[in-house]
C-alpha cells in the first residue's frame, strides 16, 4: 500500500485577529477526516514556522499536495503569503495546489484567481475545485464552528477527492522523473 500524501495547509493571514485561524481550523479537521493525507501546517504566526528559506523550501519539497487559506485584501491575496511563496522556487514545481478562500462578497474568490497565475508560473498544478465562503464572519459561529452544516463539507470533500488524486499522480510522475535522473 502506497504511504499517505503528505499535505500542507498554508495560513495565508498575518493579520492580529485574523479569521483565518477559525477557517484553517476546519479545513484541518476536513483533512484529518478525509484520511488519505498526513497533514502538515504552515502558519507564519506559529512558534515552528521555519527559521529560512532553506527550512521552508524543505518542508515544501516534502509535500504532495498544498492547500492554502487565504483571505481576500484589497481585491487580491495577503503580502505575507506572497513572500512564504517567493521563499520556495523548484520546490513548487509539479505539486497539486487547492485553495480555500473566505472574504465579503466575493468569499475570496479574486485572491484566488490571483493566486493561481503564481503557482502556474511556479509549475504547480491548482485545482479547479475551491471552498469558498463569502461573508465568512458570519459562516462561523463564536466557538469556530461552521454554522452551515452541508455544503462547504460536501465541497471540501469533493476537493480532498480531487486533490488527492492529482496528488498521487503527480508523486508517480516526480519518482519516476527522480529514479531516470538517478539511473542516467
Amino acid at each position: 500500500m502506497r504511504r499517505p500524501l503528505r499535505l500542507i495547509l498554508i495560513y495565508g493571514s498575518a493579520r492580529p485577529g485574523r479569521l483565518c485561524d477559525t477557517v484553517a481550523r476546519w479545513a484541518s479537521d476536513q483533512v484529518s477526516a478525509h484520511g488519505a493525507f498526513d497533514l502538515d501546517t504552515l502558519d507564519p504566526l506559529a512558534a515552528d514556522f521555519p527559521p529560512n528559506t532553506a527550512a521552508l523550501g524543505a518542508r515544501i519539497a516534502r509535500a504532495d499536495a498544498i492547500v492554502v487559506v487565504t483571505p481576500e485584501y484589497n481585491h487580491s491575496y495577503p503580502a505575507p503569503l506572497k513572500a512564504l511563496i517567493d521563499s520556495a522556487d523548484r520546490e513548487w514545481s509539479a505539486k497539486t495546489v487547492a485553495f480555500i478562500a473566505y472574504g465579503g462578497v466575493s468569499g475570496g474568490l479574486r485572491a484566488v484567481e490571483h493566486l493561481r497565475n503564481v503557482f502556474a508560473e511556479l509549475d504547480a498544478h491548482t485545482l479547479r475545485e475551491t471552498v469558498s465562503f463569502t461573508h465568512a464572519w458570519e459562516q462561523f459561529g463564536p466557538d469556530g464552528d461552521l454554522r452551515s452544516s452541508s455544503r462547504a463539507p460536501r465541497a471540501m470533500n469533493g476537493l480532498l477527492d480531487r486533490l488527492a488524486w492529482w496528488s498521487e499522480a503527480l508523486r508517480t510522475a516526480r519518482e519516476a522523473e527522480h529514479a531516470a535522473e538517478r539511473a542516467a
